[in-house]
């Protein structure tokens, strides 16, 4: 186990109706002027936004907002929300939404007390300041990305397609509202994106290079044992509550450092599926990650077969039957079956993407052949570009 620090400074009030506490939440920290940020009109339909704005109103903050946030964040939604809160003395900005709407909210916290364009960040040119970045807090209403505990921001700038991410402390919320109530309403291929991004951030940890993590392994297994299980439950009960609130917890250790405490990580897999989603807007990232992790597992399970056993015996339910080479892959292909069952894609193709598109995508990923990802296997140009292959 490898030296670490583990900071989750973001409060948690879990359970039902606690969005109808916002406005009491926020005017306990002293803001007043905020920016209420959100996507696409969703949390109109169902009721969300009024239930806010009402709280708000009730407690006397004043907000102006901006919605409009889409799938893949767009860095020109994010570089507007900037010049809102500038001109207009915003001291807090709320997101109300999932991962998308989390990730555009901190890219423009980092940028909106600066002179620093947001991309800058993202880029790693430069790098975001807690002191200096505007506060944040979030309403929940998808399981998937994390973002509600997490220190990633992940933009994709809509004038080049290039989509990065940029991991920092800046961007942990100062408080999150998960309500499991709030996520009946997501459509199932939106709930099984979330439970694939869920179980990714944790599988790209447990996977990693480091093998003395019994506690942490433990939990991870723990983590995605259940996702599975609730999971294969909401998919055909939407409603059921005990099922949404396990996906919800899960969607925040999942991505908050938990899951990969003691071990050091790279998560090539997301890499790859940030160059799809960046050059193929129209593509999901959850359902990116389904087609490509069961590529990248079977390119390198024989690196570790034992690991890749554990998780096919432990969350698979791979019958403990054969070689353990064949244990392993079984659980790949467990796992690829898993994927099906929950109405989510396997193959690039399913996704419109050829081969035709793979070169660029594998050069994309090395970001113009200047890295590769030192994982369990080194992914390179030839790696990825094998991965995708496999994925086709």
């Amino acid at each position: 186990m490898i030296d670490f620090e583990y900071y989750t400074p973001t409060k948690v009030f879990f359970g039902r109706d606690k969005e109808n506490m916002i406005g009491d939440i926020i005017k306990s920290y002293g803001f007043k002027n905020i920016l209420l940020h959100y996507g696409m009109g969703s949390i109109k339909k169902n009721g969300l936004y009024d239930r806010v704005v009402k709280s708000l109103k009730d407690n006397d903050i004043n907000f102006i907002e901006l919605p409009g946030v889409e799938a893949n964040p767009k860095l020109s939604l994010v570089r507007k929300g900037v010049k809102l809160v500038k001109e207009n003395n915003i001291d807090f900005v709320l997101a109300v939404g999932g991962g998308s709407v989390l990730d555009s909210t901190k890219s423009i916290c980092d940028s909106a007390r600066t002179d620093i364009d947001p991309w800058e960040f993202q880029i790693k040119t430069k790098t975001p300041n807690v002191k200096k970045r505007v506060p944040f807090g979030a309403i929940l209403t998808i399981s998937a990305a994390g973002s509600e505990m997490s220190d990633s921001c992940v933009i994709t700038n809509d004038e080049t397609l290039e989509k990065r991410g940029c991991s920092n402390e800046a961007h942990r919320p100062l408080f999150t509202i998960e309500n499991p109530e709030l996520t009946y309403s997501v459509n199932k291929f939106q709930t099984g994106c979330g439970i694939v991004d869920i179980m990714m951030h944790t599988m790209e940890r447990y996977y990693s290079v480091n093998d003395e993590t019994e506690l942490t392994d433990n939990i991870a297994l723990g983590l995605l044992k259940s996702v599975v299980k609730a999971g294969r439950v909401v998919i055909d009960n939407p409603n059921d509550y005990n099922a949404r609130a396990d996906l919800m917890w899960a969607s925040s250790l999942s991505h908050n450092g938990l899951t990969g405490s003691g071990k050091k990580y790279f998560m090539p897999v997301h890499q790859i599926e940030h160059e799809v989603s960046g050059m193929f807007d129209r593509v999901a990232h959850g359902a990116g990650l389904s087609v490509l992790f069961p590529a990248w597992a079977k390119y390198v399970y024989k690196s570790d077969i034992e690991r890749f056993k554990r998780f096919a015996l432990e969350v698979m339910d791979v019958e403990n039957k054969g070689s353990d080479e064949e244990i392993a892959f079984n659980g790949i292909i467990a796992l690829e079956e898993f994927y099906k069952s929950i109405g989510m894609p396997t193959r690039l193709s399913e996704l419109d993407i050829y081969e035709e598109s793979f070169k660029d995508l594998a050069y994309n990923y090395t970001f113009k052949g200047t890295r590769e990802i030192p994982d369990r296997v080194k992914i390179g140009y030839d790696e990825a570009l094998a991965i995708l292959e496999l994925a086709k």
